[in-house]
């Protein structure tokens, strides 16, 4: 099973949702138009709306409904208006291996055109069967997503950063969306509250297991993987491989203080991957990955045995070795 086998497990039910995605995101306003067009042929996994179709799906004996089809589009939208004020928020010059709309108009544009994005997620949602329901996930949402960001931007300052504030903040950062999709998929549906509970927990724990994968791979991707090695040292932020040796260290406060200032002594990167690779922390970071794999799969055992929860089980498992 791979990305392309599991697509094609959506048939014309991801074919109308991406038509959605298209169609939401059109402007007569030429320049956006084109923004967006490039923006969505660069859409990466896509991994948020293939939840929220297969989720509505195992919920549903098979079958799903034109809201589900939004809600898919909604979250993927989202998303994506998310990344474009954080390429703002980072400087960031490339995203997926592109340039970043930050990188070719400025901030302004980028901020606008993710303000678009958002604007879009939400006329999406303005026909949900329940629109109190969904308004109040998509917004709890968005109030995690800047709560982290906010959190995660104090922690940095600091250089104290704890394992208990690194879950909060990537529950907040990636998690929480990946319970919107699954939730989203299950309420659209019209599931139980047990199965939408059921549904919430798988992407809590996949979301929280996917950010860990990503943060492993910032210390052990490279010229294998393709992956960049060393990003979130550079903005100073500590992840689960670093706290992972720290537990180890001899002198942590004298370990965070090279952390705290990366920006005058680059260098200080290459001094603390090396600690993390020989200290324990990414195997320390792998061990808590596949923990929460495990917690992810737990939480589809609600479920009938079906050709969408065998999907949702392998995505949880694949985390574990994916390389980028």
């Amino acid at each position: 099973m791979d990305k392309h086998s599991i697509i094609a497990g959506l048939g014309q039910d991801w074919e109308r949702m991406k038509e959605l995605l298209r169609s939401s995101l059109s402007s007569d306003v030429t320049l956006l138009d084109e923004l967006n067009t490039d923006l969505i042929s660069n859409a990466g996994k896509m991994l948020r709306p293939m939840l929220t179709l297969y989720v509505a799906r195992m919920c549903n004996g098979g079958s799903l409904r034109d809201e589900s089809i939004r809600n898919a589009a909604a979250v993927e939208i989202l998303h994506n208006a998310t990344l474009l004020h954080d390429d703002v928020a980072d400087e960031a010059m490339l995203r997926r291996g592109a340039p970043t709309v930050m990188s070719k108009l400025g901030p302004v544009p980028a901020v606008l055109v993710g303000d678009f994005w958002l604007a879009s997620a939400v006329a999406l949602l303005s026909d949900s069967s329940d629109i109190k329901w969904t308004i109040a996930e998509f917004a709890r949402t968005l109030t995690d997503l800047a709560e982290g960001e906010m959190l995660q931007q104090q922690k940095a300052f600091l250089s104290d950063t704890t394992v208990e504030d690194y879950l909060r903040i990537i529950y907040c950062k990636t998690g929480s969306l990946f319970v919107t999709a699954c939730e989203t998929g299950a309420q659209s549906v019209g599931a139980s509250e047990e199965y939408i509970r059921a549904a919430g927990r798988y992407g809590r724990a996949l979301g929280i297991a996917f950010q860990i994968r990503d943060d492993i791979l910032d210390y052990a991707g490279g010229e294998k993987t393709g992956k960049p090695v060393g990003i979130d040292l550079k903005e100073q932020k500590i992840t689960l491989p670093l706290l992972g040796a720290l537990r180890k260290a001899k002198d942590e406060k004298g370990i965070r203080e090279k952390i705290h200032d990366i920006h005058l002594h680059p260098d200080n990167c290459e001094f603390i991957r090396s600690f993390v690779l020989e200290n324990g922390g990414v195997e320390y970071a792998e061990e808590k990955q596949l923990s929460y794999v495990e917690e992810a799969i737990q939480a589809l055992s609600v479920f009938p045995d079906c050709q969408e929860k065998e999907v949702l089980s392998f995505i949880a498992r694949h985390n574990s070795v994916r390389t980028k």
